[in-house]
């Protein structure tokens, strides 16, 4: 994998501008070197005058610059430090600012520069020791270690900064799956809504718009019958406000997802709030004063299952059996509800005219609905014509993953 690396050119003013930090050691090294060659003079050393001053400003000075200039701090320091010891100077401080200005050398440059900053720093560490008369295992030992100590420091500091800088990315990273995760998690939330919404009023919809429009067409010549379909209209368009306000309470309080639940996690779901596979008769029942009658058939061992799962096949049921009253023209579905030991299997079938979601009049949001649904709780939804003529729809939800939702 190829890692491309974007270099941001700055300003040379900004550039050149030393941190805070470097300054302050440039300049602790200049007035500790200072006071060390004025208070310290030995024999034979040549007696710490102004060029011995000047020649440690500048050697010292030059630290500040060594982040942005390492290679050629040390350099400077290098040359300065050698024609200080040449001019007969006592070392004093200057010895270890080469060796300072090596470890940015090695924090941030080529290994080519660091080779050649390593061999620049032993050979004045050598001739340091030559001019303090050392013996020259001592002296071969110091321009040993003092480039090996400096050269560790510097790669240590290069391998922090190195994962700090990926840290940083990784951050920004984390930081951006959060964002999209955010707005992830609205979208989800907008399409629940969604899908509860539609589930919710389309059913009674259907009944008010058809029994109202019943009640105009026999308004005059049959007003008994007017008058029982707007009792009807108005019925549903009660229990429509009623499913609404359950609808609210359960989005403010639960995830009908399952991945959460009242504050305590113990407490089951109150059953007024989730509909289940029991409210499947009275769904047919209601949607019999709509002009369709509902043969409802259970079969299997009947047990409680998840609130999610329930939910899940009683709005594919009305989803279904709506879409059977508005598009299909027949007058009888049936629904086959089977309880297995693995999965719960709803079939929702008529022997009409064939029902489309996506049919004159339909937007297609309710199958979409349906499937949605069955895929949250790892099932499989199948919807079209049958052979025979009519139209079928089948739910599988498996019974063994229940404990959660599947990611939307």
């Amino acid at each position: 994998m190829r890692t491309v690396v974007y270099h941001v050119r700055m300003p040379a003013t900004e550039a050149l501008r030393p941190r805070p930090a470097h300054v302050a050691l440039a300049v602790g090294f200049a007035v500790a070197g200072c006071l060390a060659g004025a208070f310290y003079d030995p024999a034979p050393w040549r007696p710490f005058d102004l060029w011995a001053h000047l020649l440690t400003l500048l050697i010292a000075l030059s630290l500040a610059l060594r982040e942005t200039r390492p290679l050629g701090v040390l350099v400077i320091t290098a040359a300065g430090f050698a024609g200080y010891l040449l001019l007969g100077y006592q070392p004093s401080l200057n010895f270890w600012v080469p060796a300072v200005a090596f470890v940015s050398v090695a924090a941030r440059e080529g290994r080519g520069r660091i080779v050649c900053g390593s061999a620049l720093l032993a050979a004045v560490i050598a001739l340091s020791g030559m001019c303090g008369r050392l013996p020259w295992p001592v002296v071969a030992v110091q321009a040993l270690i003092v480039p090996a100590a400096a050269c560790t420091v510097g790669l240590t500091q290069r391998r922090l900064a190195a994962r700090n800088a990926e840290l940083r990315r990784l951050t920004a990273l984390l930081d951006q799956q959060q964002r999209q995760e955010a707005r992830r998690a609205v979208l989800d939330e907008r399409f629940r809504i969604a899908r509860e919404l539609h589930d919710t009023i389309s059913q009674h919809m259907t009944i008010v718009t058809l029994q109202t429009g019943l009640a105009e067409y026999v308004f005059c010549t049959d007003p008994p019958a007017a008058r029982k379909a707007l009792g009807t209209a108005a019925a549903a368009g009660r229990e429509s406000l009623e499913e609404l306000r359950r609808l609210l309470v359960v989005l403010r309080t639960y995830d009908l997802g399952g991945a959460s639940g009242p504050e305590n996690p113990a407490d089951p779901l109150p059953d007024e709030l989730l509909a289940g596979v029991d409210r499947i008769p009275a769904l047919a029942e209601r949607l019999e004063a709509a002009g369709l009658r509902v043969e409802v058939r259970f079969s299997g061992a009947r047990r409680p299952l998840h609130p999610g799962i329930e939910l899940c096949a009683y709005r594919v049921v009305q989803e279904a059996l709506t879409n059977v009253v508005k598009h299909s023209g027949s007058a009888t579905a049936e629904v086959a509800v089977r309880y297995l030991d693995d999965a719960l299997r709803v079939t929702v079938l008529d022997r009409g005219g064939p029902l489309s979601a996506t049919s004159t009049g339909g937007s297609g949001h309710g199958l979409i609905g349906m499937r949605e649904r069955a895929k949250i709780w790892h099932g499989s939804l199948t919807a079209g014509t049958r052979p025979g003529g009519g139209f079928q729809v089948r739910l599988s939800l498996p019974l063994d993953r229940t404990a959660t939702a599947a990611d939307p």
